[in-house]
C-alpha cells in the first residue's frame, strides 16, 4: 500500500465541486418545500372570497422561490464557502502537514507502463528528421 500525503487543494476547484454539491442539496431541499408551500399557498387561496388574493399567492411565489432560487443560493454560498475552506486548508497544510491517504490498487493486473524506448533528443537513430 502506497501511503500519499495531500499537501495543497486548488482552491477554484474545490469552490467549483462545493458548488455542484451544494446547488445539488439546495435542489433536493427545495423541491420538496417548494411544492408543499404551492400546494398549501393554492389552497390557502381557494378557501378564501374570490377577490382577496392575500397570503395564498405569496405562498405560490415563496414555493417557486424555493425550487427555482434555493438551489442558486446554496450553489453560490457552496462556491464562496468552498474557496474559503481550500484556502484554510492550504494554510493548515503548510503547518502541520497535509491529510495522509493510503493507497492500494484495486486490480491487480495494472503494472505501471514501460520506460521510453528512445529519447526525444534530435538526430537519434530511427528518428524522422523535420526541417523547421
Amino acid at each position: 500500500m502506497a501511503k500519499m500525503v495531500i499537501k495543497r487543494l486548488g482552491v477554484f476547484s474545490v469552490a467549483k465541486i462545493y458548488s455542484v454539491v451544494m446547488a445539488g442539496v439546495g435542489l433536493l431541499i427545495g423541491i420538496p418545500v417548494g411544492l408543499i408551500m404551492i400546494i398549501f399557498g393554492a389552497a390557502f387561496m381557494s378557501s378564501r372570497s374570490e377577490g382577496a388574493m392575500g397570503g395564498g399567492g405569496f405562498g405560490i411565489g415563496i414555493g417557486i422561490f424555493y425550487m427555482i432560487g434555493l438551489p442558486i443560493l446554496y450553489g453560490v454560498f457552496g462556491f464562496i464557502f468552498g474557496a474559503i475552506g481550500a484556502l484554510i486548508y492550504n494554510m493548515a497544510s503548510g503547518i502541520i502537514g497535509g491529510v495522509e491517504l493510503e493507497l492500494e490498487n484495486a486490480d491487480g493486473g495494472y503494472a505501471s507502463p514501460p520506460p521510453p524506448q528512445w529519447s526525444a533528443q534530435p538526430n537519434q537513430p530511427g528518428q524522422q528528421q523535420y526541417p523547421y
